[in-house]
């Protein structure tokens, strides 16, 4: 197996996992969300917001890293 090849399987598997996290938070942020919405909601739309927000963050920040 070539380097390039190594690349291509390793960017593919990182993925996968984000993927499969991702898939599991947002499976249970609404959950989440509506027991925090118990006791504050302003902290459910906060928390609701970072959860969204952090499926960007993970690929600017994994983009961030490859192009060192």
């Amino acid at each position: 197996m070539n380097e390039t090849s190594n690349n291509n399987r390793s960017s593919a598997i990182a993925a996968a996992i984000i993927i499969l996290v991702v898939g599991v938070v947002f499976y249970f942020l609404p959950s989440l969300v509506l027991w925090i919405g118990d006791y504050s909601p302003a902290l459910a739309v906060a928390v609701g917001a970072l959860g969204v927000m952090a499926f960007f963050m993970i690929f600017w920040v994994r983009s961030r890293f490859q192009k060192r």
